[in-house]
């Protein structure tokens, strides 16, 4: 068995892949100098890939599944699969397994960060502590914070990561409300749960919206100028998924026209070249300069102990699936996680 790494992999890693497989596994990895460890280029992983068995990393070359005829299972090094061309891995009988939970932790944390974030204005106040300036008058409407105590809050997408969120919303003793494909599976620490046909009713009666869903042909720009409009106008919008869940232009009039009390997000709209113009990786209306707008760029997952979990469970996939055993994490094609 041939595995192609599509990281510049350490020694170190390499031997721990050649570890859980088979004896005689052939682990192979780009090597010299790079931009980015987590990347590498189409010349230079092509000739492996051409009888690679399985391919396990973070980033895939333009044109490398193409030529990798032999490729049986990718094991993707992320919980999301949508940059993936799910159906040509279909087409070709390839199966995937990705990390899900791997960092649920971490973004479940950064989740709540950023709840607490815009709760209690912590930039805004921060700037003002800058200045030595404290707000007059002291219980004005514009400095005062919000509470998650008996507040409720939603978590659409009730996976790994959004029940993580679940269970740290009640140690504020938040009402949590949950929205799921499969609604009727219990989840704890989730008050109740809800289908997406109900997502309306759950958005107007919530206090704080948590998205931690992927995005699939259903769930794309699921939150529109119609979802923004069944929120409080007190409520908070937090995005920790993927940035097309949500459309740029109702949520930049809903921040701007008092519509919506704030948003932070670590995920931003994606203008991906070709199916956008122009194209772009940045919000086009500059939405994470707003005031009540609080942000990071695609760094929740970047936490202590991540990495070594990530490279752990792709590994599990990687021998589950040379021992012949179902696999954990093994992705629906058809569903797209």
């Amino acid at each position: 068995m041939k595995v192609l790494c599509l990281w510049y992999a350490t020694e170190d890693e390499i031997s721990s892949i050649k570890r859980a497989m088979p004896k005689g596994t052939e682990v192979v990895a780009p090597k010299g100098e790079y931009f980015s460890r987590f990347e590498s280029t189409y010349s230079e992983l092509e000739r492996h890939a051409r009888d690679a068995d399985a391919m396990i990393g973070w980033s895939i070359p333009k044109g490398l599944l193409e030529v990798a005829k032999n490729l049986k299972i990718l094991c993707w090094q992320h919980s999301g699969c949508d940059d993936l061309d799910l159906k040509l891995l279909k087409q070709r009988d390839v199966k995937v397994a990705n990390i899900r939970g791997a960092n649920a932790v971490a973004v479940a944390e950064h989740a709540m960060m950023f709840v607490l974030a815009l709760a209690k204005q912590t930039l805004i106040k921060h700037r003002l502590a800058l200045d030595v300036h404290k707000p007059f008058p002291t219980y004005g409407d514009d400095h005062r914070s919000a509470m998650l105590d008996g507040r409720t809050i939603a978590v659409i997408g009730v996976g790994s990561i959004g029940s993580r969120i679940a269970k740290y919303a009640k140690g504020f003793d938040m009402r949590v409300l949950g929205v799921r494909r499969k609604r009727g599976e219990a989840v704890p620490h989730v008050d109740s749960m809800h289908g997406i046909d109900e997502l309306h009713a759950v958005l107007s009666s919530s206090d704080y919206v948590v998205l931690a869903l992927p995005v699939t042909d259903e769930t794309y720009h699921v939150i529109g100028k119609a979802e923004l409009a069944a929120m409080k106008r007190s409520a908070f919008l937090v995005n920790v998924s993927r940035g097309n869940l949500v459309q740029e232009k109702p949520l930049y009039e809903a921040l701007t026209s008092g519509r919506l009390r704030g948003f932070a997000a670590d995920v931003w709209p994606n203008y991906t070249y070709g199916r956008s113009f122009p194209h772009s990786t940045m919000p086009r209306l500059q939405i994470h300069r707003l005031p009540n707008v609080t942000g990071s760029f695609d760094q929740a997952a970047n936490a202590d102990d991540v990495l070594e979990r990530d490279i752990e469970w792709g590994i599990q996939n990687l021998a589950e699936f040379a021992g012949g055993k179902p696999l954990t994490r093994g992705i629906n094609l058809d569903l797209g996680y």
